[in-house]
């Protein structure tokens, strides 16, 4: 199983750092496996390799925008992450939103798409993508999870709104790329706070290494619950055949 995740690059002076780079470039190559002291590990999970975009993302549109139509390596799941207000809440985002972008980027640049939209008409980047897109993930079982994973005592919530900044627009154009493509998804994003102490990157470290194990637990659980209702609707139809061979003999 592969995960790709993603940081932002620093965008405003008051706060020069910006931690969820700091807490992606910090990553193992491999989610840690349960140690032996490990209370209740949960189910067996596959292999995860955490797949690190190799900078930090410049907060600028065209900079994402350029970056969804790039080539992407096979993977199975996507967590971007950026940072929010100073509030110690740890969200994972559930939509993301195609307009209402009115703020400009670090490079000093709107975003301008309705009149882009206007003129490019068909051939608009999201043309025929809905104004609001929801993740595939099971984020309320994903965040049962994640509680119950994490070290006790922090804020971890479900977010309806990521900001419509930069934060909201990665998140969308992964939305929007995958439902054009038609392909499953499967991508979340992570609000940390805009602490960059180094007790709170390693907090953020490690309740991102725990938001992965618990969406791969989810992803795991529902293939397996697909694998069992394919299985018992097969043996349903194996006995109502069997029934009628016998009822014609």
């Amino acid at each position: 199983m592969t995960v790709l995740i993603t940081g932002f690059a620093p965008f405003k002076a008051d706060f020069p750092v910006n931690p969820s780079w700091e807490i992606t470039r910090l990553l193992p190559e491999y989610l840690p496996k349960p140690s032996a002291k490990t209370k209740n590990p949960g189910r067996t999970l596959p292999r995860i390799r955490l797949l690190v975009h190799p900078e930090p993302i410049k907060v600028c549109y065209t900079t994402v925008r350029k970056l969804g139509a790039e080539a992407k390596p096979k993977i199975d799941f996507a967590i971007h992450i950026g940072m929010a207000g100073p509030t110690p809440h740890y969200s994972i985002e559930r939509r993301g939103h195609r307009d209402g972008y009115a703020m400009k980027d670090v490079c000093g640049d709107f975003l301008k798409d309705q009149p882009r939209r206007v003129r490019e008409g068909k051939d608009w980047v999201w043309d025929g993508v809905p104004a609001e897109l929801l993740t595939d993930l099971d984020l309320d079982d994903v965040l049962a999870r994640w509680q119950a994973n994490s070290p006790p005592g922090h804020k971890l919530r479900v977010s309806e709104d990521a900001g419509r900044y930069l934060c909201d627009f990665i998140y969308f154009s992964s939305l929007a790329h995958l439902t054009k493509s038609q392909r499953p998804r499967k991508v979340v994003f992570f609000h940390v706070p805009s602490d960059p102490s180094s007790q709170s990157i390693t907090l953020g470290r490690e309740l991102l290494l725990q938001l992965v194990k618990s969406i791969a637990q989810s992803e795991v659980s529902r293939q397996e619950k697909m694998q069992a209702q394919t299985k018992a609707k097969g043996k349903g139809k194996r006995r109502m055949t069997a029934e009628g061979i016998t009822g014609d003999t």
